[in-house]
């Protein structure tokens, strides 16, 4: 269990920092430090080891210099001073009893496997994940909560329901935190991602970018979805154990489970957290892509921009303003003149009904644009040139748009980045498509 998650009461910070000052603590690896432990810690891995013999750490650590630095000199020295230097860091642990009369054995400390996990492991929360850890988290709090209700006496509180609290469950909510890093870590990835692309492909990475975003969105959406329906759940079977630990007068118990409702409070804080981050930097990115790729698809601006900064010490440019004031006009002295009220003479305003024909100009229009699409017109100008004058002169301006509405209904249409025009009428240009086929666009 990760000691970030035990359900013991938190030790005061100033004093563990205050010891960590006094012991004079610190970390210092170099890149062939690393390569070695993540050697050792792929070889146990591989191998079942428990532990490495001298001669072996030795055999490896020559290995790594022949990869790192292939030039090195004496390279079993080097490799005496990094066991000692790896011990004194606390990274490797001697196993062994026998002190100076024989070599000894090492093995990996905790420290020294949490640092290689974190270069190796690739774990980042997904939707099977949670949902795995959030369903064997809800049985086990069910049993313990049956033992909980059935427990009698400090040993069985301690045995059944203290016990499986700090370990099982704190484990399974340390999975879940350790999966929750490892996604931040793969956001932080995408985002970086998207600045790459945008940096060298500009605006044809547009599509890739959008689709970065939305398969990054719907994810945390998901996983925000089951966190806060699961989430509820563990409190409320927390808090029924606490409830009995209380009526019990159990305090060890009520503290354990005290400690393990934050480690799930902070778990659904998280999901908020992160959704809430993600929705912003998303508005930015699209605002971005919107506002500056797709109005500089050739980067013509952006490029004109850098060039004026760049020479701005040989050619300054300014911005001159000055600000005149309004003039001041002094109207003559005038009496005033109480003026009558606006009124309207009264007369009957209602006219009597009158029979008209009834307006059928849509369906017309698409009856119209129907036929002109049998009878083989390839462009939404040929529709247009054939449906519109043979409706009345007022309404053919309005009438240009419903025609290219239901050309998009009945056709598959495509256009140009740069939309040609095209004239239809005398007085009438539109931006013109090509319709590619009849059928749902």
């Amino acid at each position: 269990m990760e000691p970030g998650h035990d359900t013991r009461p938190p030790a005061d910070p100033s004093r563990v920092i205050a010891s960590l000052a006094r012991d004079r603590v610190n970390l210092d690896l170099k890149t062939v430090d690393l390569c070695f432990l993540a050697g050792l810690y792929l070889r146990a891995d591989k191998a079942a080891l428990a532990s490495f013999e001298e001669d072996a750490l030795v055999d490896l650590f020559e290995q790594v210099c022949d990869v790192v630095d292939p030039g090195a000199e004496n390279p079993r020295k080097r490799a005496t001073h990094a066991i000692q230097r790896l011990r004194e860091q606390r990274m490797l642990a001697r196993v062994d009893g026998a002190g100076l009369v024989r070599a000894g054995e090492y093995a990996l400390t905790r420290l020294a496997a949490a640092v290689v996990e974190y270069f190796l492991a690739d774990e980042a929360l997904t939707r099977e994940s949670l949902t795995l850890l959030t369903g064997t988290l809800r049985a086990q709090l069910a049993e313990i909560l049956a033992a909980a209700r059935k427990a009698e006496g400090d040993g069985a509180w301690r045995a059944t329901v203290a016990g499986p609290l700090r370990v099982t469950v704190a484990d399974l909510v340390s999975g879940i935190e350790r999966r929750q890093r490892g996604l931040d870590a793969q956001q932080e990835e995408v985002q970086a991602e998207i600045a790459t692309l945008l940096s060298a492909d500009w605006f044809s990475a547009v599509d890739r970018c959008q689709s970065l975003l939305d398969t990054t969105t719907s994810t945390l959406r998901e996983l925000n979805e089951i966190l806060l329906r699961d989430t509820n759940h563990f409190v409320a079977l927390l808090q029924e154990i606490q409830t009995l630990a209380i009526s019990a007068s159990n305090a060890d118990a009520e503290a354990t489970v005290q400690r393990v409702i934050e480690h799930v409070d902070r778990i659904a804080a998280w999901g908020a957290a992160r959704q809430r981050a993600w929705s912003e930097y998303y508005q930015y990115v699209h605002r971005y892509l919107r506002d500056v790729v797709r109005l500089d698809p050739e980067r013509a601006l952006s490029q004109r921009l850098r060039d004026q900064l760049a020479a701005w010490p040989s050619r300054p440019f300014h911005l001159v303003t000055a600000r005149a004031p309004s003039i001041r006009l002094l109207r003559p002295l005038e009496a005033r003149v109480e003026r009558p009220p606006v009124e309207r003479p009264r007369a009957d305003r209602e006219a009597a009904p009158a029979w008209v024909e009834p307006e059928r100009l849509v369906a017309d229009i698409e009856a119209l644009v129907e036929r002109a699409l049998d009878e083989g017109a390839a462009t939404l100008a040929a529709v247009s040139a054939r449906v519109l004058p043979g409706l009345p002169e007022p309404v053919r301006y309005a009438a240009a748009g419903r025609i290219a509405d239901a050309v998009a209904r009945r056709a598959r249409v495509r256009s140009e980045r740069e939309r040609p025009w095209a004239h239809v009428l005398e007085r009438i240009e539109i931006e013109d498509w090509a319709v590619e086929g009849r059928g749902a666009p």
